[in-house]
């Protein structure tokens, strides 16, 4: 049974909906429901079992008083959640990649609004249950994608590279073991136009997370408003301002002109690991795809807008994340 589902590197869970799963309670998907009755290898994990010990509180695992399964809830930091039955079936991602005894969560009803085309959430974090823990041995601890513009095709593979010959740059991994989910780096600079931003160093203290979840990448306050600052003096041509789109309040209408030039953006990351972002990675609805992180103190994240077109490398095992352009 085929399911479309979303890659996120900042989830510990994979789930996708499961019958039964009456709509409002599930989102309307383009696949039809994951349906346990059809499934000869699927079978859910006991309240007493390891695994389900293994979510913990955190997950407000509960047991069923009629039938000893599993429960789970799982919330996500923009107030959605999930809740459902834990359990195992044999996940096929390629003929060549085959997960048996595959731990998931069976949701019977969601809450916020998940995507309506997807089925659930393949979490590929570095936490207990992920698919990523789920087959370390087996793959070396290591996986990479790459997410495309949309016209195009990207991928997703476990293990590190099968060509030696493929050239990645590499960032090291800053593990946090109170946040054992997240995937950090350490971003030390952004240059647009050719210069680079002028802000203090402590100003990217708090690191930032790779997030495959998330859309725009979100910067402290100080860096995001130097970088606002440098672009917006870069498209002053474009003026002025349009109105700003959810959360992106650098946006331009660029009806009355027939060639737009954008300013080229680069991150930087430790060890000169560097992401040059092509237009359709800078630019999201006619505004500047970055925004703000709600705190000063708050951790920023590179989002998957920022991440288009290159094959991103988590070497969890090697400590390193690999950053290779043009790979889709």
């Amino acid at each position: 049974m085929s399911q479309t589902v979303v890659v996120d590197t900042s989830s510990d869970i994979p789930w996708v909906q499961c019958l039964p799963c009456p709509i409002p309670q599930c989102h309307l998907q383009k696949d039809p429901f994951y349906d346990p009755a059809k499934s000869s290898t699927f079978a859910p994990i006991t309240c007493g079992s390891p695994a389900c010990k293994v979510l913990g509180s955190s997950y407000g695992n509960g047991c069923s008083t009629t039938t000893d399964e599993c429960k789970y809830i799982v919330n996500y930091g923009d107030g959605k959640a999930t809740t459902g039955t834990y359990v195992t079936d044999t996940l096929t991602m390629s003929p060549t990649i085959v997960v048996k005894d595959f731990r998931f969560g069976c949701s019977h009803a969601v809450r916020g609004s998940f995507s309506n085309q997807n089925a659930g959430i393949l979490a590929l974090g570095g936490g207990r249950g992920s698919l990523l823990e789920q087959t370390a041995e087996a793959y070396g601890n290591a996986f990479s994608y790459c997410i495309p513009q949309p016209s195009s095709a990207g991928f997703l593979s476990l293990g590190g590279p099968v060509e030696a010959s493929l050239k990645f740059a590499h960032t090291p991994l800053i593990k946090n073991k109170h946040a054992p989910t997240f995937y950090i780096v350490h971003l030390e600079a952004i240059i647009v136009a050719g210069k680079q931003l002028s802000v203090p160093p402590t100003a990217f203290a708090t690191g930032a997370v790779m997030d495959s979840g998330a859309v725009v990448t979100q910067l402290p306050p100080p860096v995001y408003a130097a970088l606002r600052t440098a672009f917006r003096s870069a498209m002053a041509a474009y003026g002025p301002l349009a109105a700003p789109v959810r959360n992106l309040d650098t946006c331009y209408d660029f009806t009355r002109f027939p060639e737009v030039k954008v300013p080229k953006v680069s991150l930087v990351f430790a060890g000169g690991a560097t992401l040059e972002l092509d237009p359709a990675s800078i630019m999201l609805d006619g505004c500047l795809a970055f925004a703000a992180t709600p705190g000063e103190e708050s951790v920023g994240f590179i989002g998957n807008v920022q991440q288009q077109t290159y094959e991103v490398l988590y070497d969890v095992g090697g400590g390193s994340v690999g950053f290779r352009p043009a790979a889709c």
